[in-house]
């Protein structure tokens, strides 16, 4: 790496000022972007670092920022502290047409006065930087880029980002690694790292291993801001397979079944690679006093779900009195997050499982809690009904082959089926379609027929979870 980019230093004085009414504009506009429906106010500096050398024709600044935004929308609502973003700020005396849809805004005052800021993601040498820094093992500023030793990072690759919708960002390198960056960030092991390496000491293959990662060093405090992983050439994303194969009448079963085996491979792996724990009468009572807390909730806010919430109801009550009775689970680090669309196939026919860093609207310490597998199973049966429901031409019953399939698939590779145990898989597919509804009332009001469509069939007398 070039000794000019690493011998950086902090961003000057007065960035953040000249960049808070353009990002009060832009931020909000982004897809990764948490605080929506509350104006943002205002902002903090976390850190700033220059990643090219001051003067230079392009500006590189790497930026946390927390946000202050109002705790509800009324006039005169106090100002809290919002989430913390990383921003990759790039600077030049104009944008090529290339780079329109990165505009940030004119800056007018500060150091970058009557410069043009970006959304440095966009351009090809910021991205070819953060390359070459994890390449080398750079240290700049209060960032660290480490890489593991065992695998090979050749220099030149050439980037691209992608831009499909996402809560993070990510940018492909001749199509070999793929650097995901972290948006919302918060400092503490990220189990979108943590979880990966530990399969990767267990030589998992269903997750690809981390060739490298980002972090920072604030206040005593790491924070994981991306991860650098082999990138799956031609992969098919599950959920656009799903939805393909519906479509073109092809049967979908016997992806479903290898799911099912690459899940519990997984599962396996992370139960060997971190502790387990036992959950007993007291946590699971209060388990399920959760989710009957979140069904009230929703009840309240979506008039539609009222009328199936007593039957609903007895899914988590029936959890609570079988702990009562004795009854314990297993819990073990588990993806936290698992649908099609964290599934990838590989043009060989493999299946792998990414992005672990769980749900991210979810404290960080919550995510990391161990829990029971049966949790990302019922996450990815929710997943195959929304796919049926998603197909231009779906197909009657195409939804529950599927989940059949995919849980006799992890039978098959993890010893243990699902389905029996029904209360637990019915207690957990319940929350979900729970969540569902009100994300989807207050999000797509167009898809709530399909959540609720799972709230009448697990509110039967004697429901079939799977």
């Amino acid at each position: 790496m070039p000794e000019a980019v690493i011998r950086t230093v902090p961003s000057p004085p007065g960035l953040l000022a000249s960049l808070d009414p353009l990002l009060r504009q832009w931020l909000p506009r982004q897809r990764w972007f948490a605080g929506k429906g509350r104006p943002v106010t205002g902002f903090s500096l976390v850190a700033a670092t220059e990643l090219l050398p001051a003067g230079s024709r392009l500006g590189l600044h790497h930026v946390l920022v927390r946000t202050q935004q109002q705790s509800a929308p009324a006039p005169g609502a106090p100002e809290e502290p919002g989430d913390c973003y990383q921003l990759l700020i790039g600077t030049r005396e104009a944008l090529p047409p290339r780079l329109a849809p990165a505009l940030i805004g004119h800056l007018t005052e500060g150091p970058d006065a009557g410069r043009t800021a970006y959304d440095a993601l966009y351009d090809t040498r910021p991205a070819e930087v953060l390359l070459e820094a994890l390449r080398t093992g750079a240290r700049i500023g209060g960032l660290r880029f480490e890489r593991d030793p065992e695998q090979e990072i050749p220099a030149g690759l050439e980037p691209r980002l992608l831009t499909a919708e996402q809560s993070n960002s990510s940018v492909v390198y001749g199509d070999t690694f793929i650097l995901k960056l972290l948006r919302r960030v918060v400092p503490g092991v990220n189990p979108d790292l943590e979880l990966p390496l530990a399969l990767a000491r267990e030589g998992c293959p269903r997750v690809p291993a981390p060739a490298g990662w980002l972090a920072a060093d604030l206040d005593d405090r790491t924070w994981v801001l991306g991860v650098l992983q082999p990138y799956v050439r031609d992969a098919a994303d599950g959920w656009e397979l799903a939805l393909r194969e519906p479509a073109g009448g092809d049967d979908f079963t016997a992806e479903a079944r290898a799911l099912g085996r690459a899940t519990a491979e997984v599962h396996t792996a992370l139960a060997r690679a971190l502790p387990t724990v036992t959950l007993g009468q007291g946590a699971v009572r209060r388990l399920a006093d959760g989710m009957a807390e979140r069904l009230a909730q929703a009840a309240r806010a979506v008039p539609l779900l009222g009328p199936y919430a007593p039957a609903l109801s007895t899914a988590f009550t029936a959890l609570a009195d079988l702990a009562a009775e004795g009854r314990t689970w297993t819990a073990q680090r588990i993806h936290g997050d698992l649908h099609l669309g964290q599934c990838l196939r590989s043009p060989g026919g493999e299946w792998s499982l990414i992005d672990f860093e769980g749900e991210p609207a979810k404290p960080l310490a919550e995510r990391r809690l161990p829990q029971p597998p049966v949790r990302d199973v019922a996450g990815m049966l929710r997943s195959f009904d929304y796919a049926e429901h998603s197909a231009d031409a779906p197909v009657p019953g195409w939804a529950a082959a599927c989940r059949a399939a995919y849980c006799a698939g992890y039978a098959e590779a993890g010893g243990h089926d699902p389905r029996t145990d029904p209360v637990l898989l019915r207690a957990y597919e319940t929350d979900k379609a729970v969540y569902e509804v009100l994300y989807e009332a207050r999000h797509r009001p167009d898809w709530l027929p399909v959540p609720l469509a799972a709230v009448r069939r697990l509110s039967a007398p004697e429901p079939e979870p799977a």
